[in-house]
């Protein structure tokens, strides 16, 4: 008998080992097939202009130039501009999202008055939108954001109903209850056993929206498009897609008229592309790496049921 067992569990364990190599191997394949798409545009940034347009992109290229990357150094300084724009805007807008994302949700897991009209009210504006027109009717005539830092953040993404909802039932299935009844007897109110107790707890989640809210303002450009006009207040999206379109512009002008001399059609209009993404991702791909293990728990737990 003692034998039989014996080689159960030796079977048992194969199997397992074998059921983990295969996990293993999927997980790698994924991961490499998520890769090759930013190696590959990499690769594209850094290859010669008319190695491009003859034989196109390819993860060995004939002839390798740096056309692209000395085209935006060139326009360094409003690029550079655009980047402290982008910074100021991405941490100003996740900072101002967490805090009012987190009050929201912590005070719709208290018994407050009013508590089942503002959970409608949260899940009201998931289904239904004002829509472009009266939006920018509101923040232009009313608030008067135009043409101001603020166009950049109010608009969209300061408060998400999305959000709420995650961070409300990691509150309700993360944090214990007993934790908060604690302090409320040992004399704390709502906002010290919301900074004391409920925040310290709640690191996973708070990294994972953080996440979220910081590469929806980088990665944002709408807003600029529609509210903004000066120049100055760019972001280094806006700011790159218009560089890519002037230099559309100016090298097909130039050859329609015959200037390849001056040296405007030269312009690596083909690998600037690959290279703008490089540079508008690049900070992204950085910063994701530490908040990755927060990412997956938060969203694994936030996801649950309240």
């Amino acid at each position: 008998m003692a034998k039989n067992n014996e080689t159960t569990s030796v079977k048992l364990y194969r199997s397992d080992y074998v059921m983990q190599g295969i996990a293993h191997v999927v997980l790698m394949t994924l991961t490499l097939l998520a890769l090759l798409p930013f190696l590959l545009l990499t690769i594209a940034s850094f290859t010669e202009e008319e190695t491009a347009i003859r034989n196109g992109f390819t993860f060995f290229p004939e002839k390798w130039g740096l056309g692209a990357y000395q085209y935006l150094a060139g326009e360094w300084s409003q690029i550079g501009h655009a980047y402290m724009i982008t910074i100021v805007v991405t941490v100003l807008g996740t900072t101002l999202c967490l805090i009012f994302t987190t009050l929201l949700a912590y005070g719709l897991t208290r018994d407050i008055l009013g508590k089942r009209f503002f959970n409608f009210y949260v899940v009201f504006t998931m289904l239904f939108r004002g829509g472009l027109v009266a939006s920018y009717f509101v923040w232009t005539r009313y608030f008067h954001i135009k043409d101001t830092l603020w166009a950049l953040i109010l608009p969209n993404m300061l408060i998400s109903a999305f959000n709420i909802i995650l961070i409300k039932n990691y509150f309700q299935t993360s944090v214990p209850e007993s934790l908060i009844e604690s302090a409320k007897i040992d004399g704390a109110g709502e906002f010290k056993t919301f900074y004391s107790i409920v925040l310290p707890l709640s690191k996973p989640i708070l990294a994972t929206i953080g996440l979220m809210s910081a590469i929806g303002y980088w990665n944002e450009w709408t807003n600029g498009l529609y509210y903004v006009e000066d120049g100055s207040l760019y972001t280094i999206q806006l700011v790159l897609n218009q560089i890519n379109e002037s230099a559309q512009f100016l090298a097909s002008n130039s050859a329609q008229m015959g200037q390849m001399l001056n040296g405007t059609a030269s312009i690596p209009t083909t690998t600037m592309r690959m290279a703008i993404a490089v540079v508008a991702i690049l900070p992204i791909l950085i910063a994701y790496p530490f908040f990755q293990k927060y990412f997956v728990k938060g969203i694994t737990i936030g996801a649950v049921k309240g």
